[in-house]
């Protein structure tokens, strides 16, 4: 088994507590009321939201991929740090065991955020990830943020 690891970095407008109460704690009922075309439903299928929950998404009509399944590794409110790994769905090709993600949301100086993200591809065997593959997963997901963060300026109430 191989792992490679791919971060990003980009900026946001919106100050960290605000934006990760939209973009994790309250993301699936957000996103599918925003975005109906990326996110159909997200729902909680085992546990209380906390470390070891599994959460299911089911993706719009528009989206190659049907659902996911995820499970949450680490979430830390105070420092703004969220950690899980899809664990199940079409998302996930007979190469790869399953793909751990961190996002991190730190203060920027001129009062936004800066996003830190870092996947991890874990594969099945000696196989090479393709560096298209995981550019065109990091494009939808950018654009799904931008969805959010229009959204966020907008309603400059919602998630204060």
């Amino acid at each position: 088994m191989g792992v490679f690891t791919y971060e990003t970095e980009f900026t946001s407008v919106i100050a960290p507590p605000r934006l990760f109460k939209a973009l994790v704690l309250d993301a699936d009922n957000l996103v599918p009321k925003i975005a109906p075309q990326a996110v159909k439903s997200a729902e909680i299928v085992e546990g209380d939201g906390g470390v070891g929950t599994i959460k299911k998404t089911i993706f719009g009509e528009g989206s190659e991929y049907s659902y996911v399944k995820h499970q949450v590794d680490a979430l830390d409110k105070d420092n703004f740090v969220y950690r899980y790994s899809l664990i199940e769905g079409d998302a996930l090709s007979d190469k790869i065991e399953k793909i751990s993600y961190e996002i991190k949301l730190v203060a920027s100086a001129d009062g936004g955020s800066i996003i830190k993200n870092t996947s991890n591809y874990h594969t099945k065997g000696d196989v090479e990830i393709k560096e298209e593959h995981v550019k065109a997963g990091k494009e939808r997901a950018h654009a799904l943020f931008k969805v959010i963060e229009t959204y966020l300026v907008a309603n400059p109430d919602a998630y204060n």
